[in-house]
This record gives C-alpha cells, sequence and structure tokens, in this order.
C-alpha cells in the first residue's frame, strides 16, 4: 500500500484544554493517509503534505504520511488500525465506515463547494450523439473500486440503466484517475471515468489539453472527499483535529491545502448517505 512515508517532528503550540488532554501522549506520531490524488505519489506528498502538518501542529505531535497507491487501501488502513486518520475519497471512507466504524469528522470544500460530479470521458472523434447507447462495444477504463466517481457511482448508474458493463463495453478497471484521462487523451480507450476537479486540475497543469477530451456523462452532486478518523482514536484528539480543519479559512487554505481547496465543513450522519445508498444497491456493504 505505502509508496513512501515521511515524519515531522512539530513544536507544540498552547491552544485549549482539549487540545492539551489530546497531547498527554505528545510523542506518538500520529498516523495520516492520503489517496492518489495526483498522477505520481511524490505529486501528492507535495500538494496535501501542508494540510497534514497543519494538523500536527495543533495537535503537537510528530507525525508520518502515507501515500496510498490506491482508493481502496486507506479503507483496509483504518480497519486494520495502521492509520489514524485520512482524506479520503466518499466511497473509500463508507468502505471503512461500513467495516471498522470509521468516522468522518468533515467534508472538504472545492472552490467553496461541498460536492462534486463523476465524469465520463470519450476520444472527441467518436460518434457519440446518445450515451449510453452509441457507446456499445466501445472500450472502457474503470478507476479501482475503491474509488466513488471512478467506480461505484457509474457502475451504480449503469446498473440502474438496466446495463452489465462487462458485457455492454470491453471492461477494465483498477487505473488511477490521471491514467484515465491520459489514455482517452491519446487513444489508449475510447472511454474512462473521471470526476470533474480532477479533469480540471489536469487541463489547467497542462497534462492533458481540453480538446483531447469530451465528457459523455456527468452524475448528479456528489459529496466531497472526507477527513476521516479510526473509531477508537481518543476522543479529545479527534476534537483537536476536526477543530484544525474547520477553522481553515481561505487565506489558511491558500498555504495549507492543494489549489482550490478553500476549507471544510462539518460532517454529520448524513453527509455520506447518498454514497452509502449507492454502495448497499450494489451489494458492496451491508444494509442498514
Amino acid at each position: 500500500m505505502t509508496v513512501s512515508r515521511r515524519s515531522l517532528l512539530l513544536a507544540a503550540p498552547a491552544l485549549s484544554l482539549a487540545a492539551g488532554s489530546a497531547r498527554a501522549q505528545s510523542g506518538t506520531r500520529l498516523r495520516f493517509a492520503v489517496g492518489p490524488f495526483q498522477p505520481t505519489a511524490g505529486d501528492t506528498r507535495r500538494a496535501y503534505e501542508p494540510f497534514f502538518a497543519h494538523l500536527a501542529r495543533a495537535a503537537g505531535r510528530p507525525y508520518e504520511l502515507t501515500v496510498t497507491t490506491d482508493w481502496a487501501g486507506i479503507a483496509v488502513a483504518l480497519a486494520n488500525d495502521q492509520v489514524d486518520c485520512a482524506w479520503m475519497g466518499p466511497w473509500g471512507y463508507v468502505l471503512a465506515k461500513d467495516r471498522a466504524g470509521a468516522e468522518a469528522i468533515a467534508v472538504v470544500k472545492y472552490n467553496d463547494l461541498p460536492t462534486y460530479q463523476a465524469i465520463i470521458l470519450a476520444r472527441p472523434e467518436l460518434a457519440i450523439a446518445r450515451f449510453p447507447e452509441d457507446a456499445r462495444g466501445m472500450s472502457i477504463s474503470f478507476a479501482d473500486a475503491g474509488s466513488t466517481s471512478g467506480w461505484l457511482i457509474p457502475h451504480y448508474w449503469f446498473r440502474t440503466q438496466g446495463i452489465d458493463v462487462r458485457s455492454f463495453f470491453r471492461y477494465r478497471d483498477g487505473a488511477s484517475h490521471p491514467a484515465n484521462v491520459t489514455a482517452v487523451a491519446n487513444g489508449q480507450v475510447d472511454l474512462a471515468t473521471d470526476y470533474d476537479r480532477n479533469l480540471a486540475a489536469m487541463i489547467a497543469a497542462n497534462r492533458v489539453r481540453e480538446e483531447q477530451v469530451k465528457i459523455v456523462w456527468r452524475s448528479e452532486p456528489l459529496p466531497n472527499d472526507a477527513l476521516a478518523v479510526r473509531r477508537e482514536l481518543d476522543p479529545a484528539l479527534k476534537a483537536v483535529l476536526r477543530d484544525a480543519a474547520l477553522t481553515i479559512d481561505p487565506p489558511t487554505a491558500a498555504q495549507v491545502m492543494p489549489t482550490n481547496y478553500t476549507g471544510w465543513n462539518g460532517a454529520t450522519p448524513d453527509s455520506y448517505a447518498l454514497i452509502e445508498a449507492a454502495g448497499r444497491a450494489l451489494g458492496r456493504i451491508g444494509g442498514g
């Protein structure tokens, strides 16, 4: 699961009584994790580590950051008590909640919005006037099974349309989102799943040109990524981490969060109800 990890000892500022309680074991390293949001593990680390350093400073703890190679890896790590706190996709969080009682403490905001959309991309020269009817028999690449927008939601939507993706398309899965976009842009695959934020970021970074792909399907709005903690995490430490995230304003976000992320909203028990419903419909999580 781990492609790289680094620890950093951070000074402990005097914050609050709750924070003081959380620091009772100040020598204990916080174990953070983040999924493959960027094309490479190094890119992900550079973009996301300042945020985790911010949380660690608030808690007065040293930390280590694990960058996972797939989305399901974080759910497994939380379930196995290998990670204390993770920035993870909605479906990965729901898996971790179902399997191990993980708890979402915040929902991230992107350009001040708490939602995003799953998309399906196609090669621009393909004649697809009606989707999915005109795409029958084409090759399609899904992301790995821990991805919300790249696996769960497209599978769920096709199920509502009475379509078995493995027989309707020439199907494969397991790719990262950047790899999916690149595969369509380079003509290696006809169709691929992605999400709107990733495509916009790749275009902005000149990793792909807008005219190299076209969007043929969009989902309804989905809840953004979760900041999640393992079930047994000390309540005082959990409160410190939650407060450290929720008090990030846009100027602070510009310093400690990846581009266009503007802060966090508090999570509620219903924040990821839509994702849980899709998971139950596909038989990937239990009922309830």
